[in-house]
């Protein structure tokens, strides 16, 4: 495997699309005619359909009543975090001790993604420990393996503007992050499963000599889990490009800014 699987660290860019200011639609951009009455009649309306609406969805369950039990109280969203926390321990900075469900699959490929999309993963040293973290035992020596090659290649380091022990050029900063969006159960078994993680990654060099400024991309990656000594390890990978929002016309940071920001927001802990 080689890290432009992982993350795609060729791509140097990426196309933004820029909205009409009128009619999203081609027509004519709308006017905005004088208040009226009948507009401050109907705004009012609005606002008490509202207002008992949020008091209806705020209403108390009654149990008393019987007339809804909460056996048929509709589940939480899909999008919507479990409230179980993933776990309490830690092995090399990464989460570990994922519990044996679902649930603790799904977290554990969300965290194995952060680790396995970091800026460590070219340090020799934190790359080795990342690998056997993640990784089932019986996979670990041949990624290490296969990693090492292409992680110590000075032809891509090169390509991505590190220098041959892959650290940033002096005055620049090295940024490689994924940010997961959400997770789903592609298959599952007992101790087997596939987990689809959707993330955004933003990866490339601040500083004001950058040739590599630091970009956005998005992906899906499928990680086939083990549960083995007593946790969920990664056999496997597939990733593939997308889903992909449309790009705001946002004005991209000074590499000043982005470099602060790195240094100041931490991650986190990801759970479903």
């Amino acid at each position: 495997m080689s890290p432009t699987d992982e993350q795609g660290y060729s791509e140097t860019g990426q196309t933004r699309t820029r909205l009409p200011g009128g009619d999203p639609y081609g027509g004519a951009p709308r006017r905005t005619g004088r208040s009226s009455s009948r507009g401050l009649v109907t705004v009012v309306g609005v606002v008490v359909l509202l207002i008992a609406a949020i008091a209806f969805a705020n209403r108390g369950d009654d149990s008393s009543s019987g007339d809804s039990p909460k056996k048929d109280q509709p589940k939480a969203a899909a999008t919507g975090a479990s409230g179980t926390r993933p776990v309490q321990t830690k092995t090399a900075t990464i989460p570990s001790g994922f519990a044996h469900t679902e649930q603790g699959a799904q977290s554990a490929a969300a965290n194995y993604a952060v680790a396995l999309g970091s800026a460590e993963m070219f340090n020799t040293a934190w790359r080795h420990q990342i690998v056997d973290t993640v990784y089932a035992r019986d996979v670990a020596t041949a990624k290490q393996s296969a990693m090492d090659s292409a992680y110590s290649s000075e032809k891509f380091l090169a390509n991505i503007g590190l220098t041959k022990d892959g650290s940033a050029p002096k005055g620049q900063t090295f940024v490689s992050r994924v940010i997961p969006v959400g997770t789903k159960v592609a298959s599952s078994g007992s101790d087997a499963t596939k987990i689809e993680v959707w993330y955004t990654s933003l990866f490339g060099l601040s500083g004001e000599a950058s040739k590599n400024p630091v970009t956005e991309s998005w992906y899906t990656t499928t990680y086939e889990l083990k549960w083995v000594d007593d946790d969920w390890k990664v056999t496997d990978f597939q990733q593939k490009d997308g889903p992909v929002p449309v790009g705001r016309d946002q004005t991209a940071s000074t590499a000043d800014d982005m470099t602060k920001a790195v240094e100041e927001y931490g991650g986190f802990t990801y759970a479903r």
